[in-house]
């Protein structure tokens, strides 16, 4: 037989009602009653009718998210696949399911918006997509609720990852070790790739480095083909790079597997740095020098924002939060000895 709520409110010592509100998370319960009725309903196995519940709040706790990125392998995508694990078990946590949102049900295509009326959901997070496309963009007009990572729209939670200071702690590092003949392999159009293209151009020109042409060169992310290309040709150039910043981890194994096949030497011969700390990643030997996100501190914090609009309605939308990367130094952004040379003049 089932466990009741009037058999967790015996065994707390409250009320049916204060019991109640402690699951569905009402503010008028204090964090300590909270962890305790929750603690509580956990050991006794306890588990809240949906139905009952959804009826009584007029909500389904039921979460999208729309993961698609540009190469259709968001689900094999290592950064965004720790972001939304966090993000599912702090959703659990706080008493919401989720369900990932695409173009299809059956043979049916549907709108992003329109699959998530048809689930019903309460409300959606935008975690990995083009937030220029026009489906998305209406998305964020609608009055559904709706977080969105690492691109804001105005009036709408959001949840940054600092990418300005990541590159320009990435970046910053290869300067120290006396680079200055440093290419930057970016990503296609996006808010992350504006900020951190804005963030090397800003401190290339403090220190007084003008890249030479073709030292600046689009990709995109999380692509092993596209980085390959794009290294070989950054090797191909009269005037190599002897450091190479890479879009994300994946592509600088790549970019990697390009320079070795051209007889060239990691970090002897030239310098490679990621972006975004994957943790599987560091174990391949030299430790790859990269940026590491923050993915379990981003995936939180948009449940928790999600939610709380979801919960809240009526608040103000506060400013994004920006939630802090950490410089991983590795071993294969060599120093230079003596510094280098002027570069050529074009």
């Amino acid at each position: 037989m089932s466990v009741t709520i009037r058999e967790v409110s015996k065994r707390c010592g409250l009320s049916v009602s204060a019991v109640s509100k402690a699951l569905n998370n009402y503010p008028d319960v204090s964090a300590q009653t909270r962890a305790r009725v929750l603690a509580t309903a956990q050991q006794m196995g306890y588990y809240p009718n949906a139905l009952a519940r959804g009826l009584k709040t007029n909500r389904t706790y039921n979460l999208g998210v729309i993961l698609v990125d540009e190469m259709r392998d968001s689900l094999m995508h290592t950064f965004f696949i720790v972001v939304l694990n966090a993000f599912r078990r702090e959703a659990e946590r706080l008493g919401y399911d989720i369900t990932l949102i695409n173009h299809n049900i059956g043979n049916t295509p549907r709108t992003y918006l329109d699959h998530c009326r048809q689930r019903n959901v309460d409300g959606v997070c935008l975690m990995c997509v083009d937030f220029y496309d026009d489906e998305i963009v209406a998305m964020a007009r609608d009055t559904l609720p709706l977080v969105t990572i690492d691109h804001p729209f105005g009036g709408r939670d959001c949840v940054l990852s600092d990418n300005r200071i990541g590159m320009r702690a990435l970046l910053g590092y290869a300067i120290e070790r006396g680079h200055r003949r440093i290419a930057f392999v970016h990503g296609t159009p996006s808010g992350v790739t504006s900020a951190r293209l804005d963030a090397f151009q800003d401190v290339m020109r403090e220190q007084g480095i003008q890249p030479p042409p073709g030292y600046v060169r689009p990709s995109h992310y999380h692509s092993t083909r596209h980085a390959a290309q794009e290294v070989s040709a950054l090797l191909a150039l009269p005037q190599r790079p002897t450091c190479i910043l890479m879009t994300d981890d994946y592509s600088a194994l790549s970019g990697i597997s390009a320079i070795q096949a051209a007889g060239l030497r990691i970090p002897n011969d030239i310098s490679v740095a990621g972006y975004d700390g994957v943790a599987m990643i560091q174990k391949i030997r030299p430790q790859l020098t990269t940026f590491r996100q923050n993915g379990e501190g981003i995936g939180l914090r948009a449940a928790q924002r999600l939610i709380a609009r979801i919960e809240n309605p009526g608040e103000p939308v506060p400013a994004p939060d920006i939630v802090a990367g950490t410089l991983l130094c590795g071993e294969t952004v060599a120093a230079v000895a003596g510094g280098q040379p002027p570069l050529a003049a074009d």
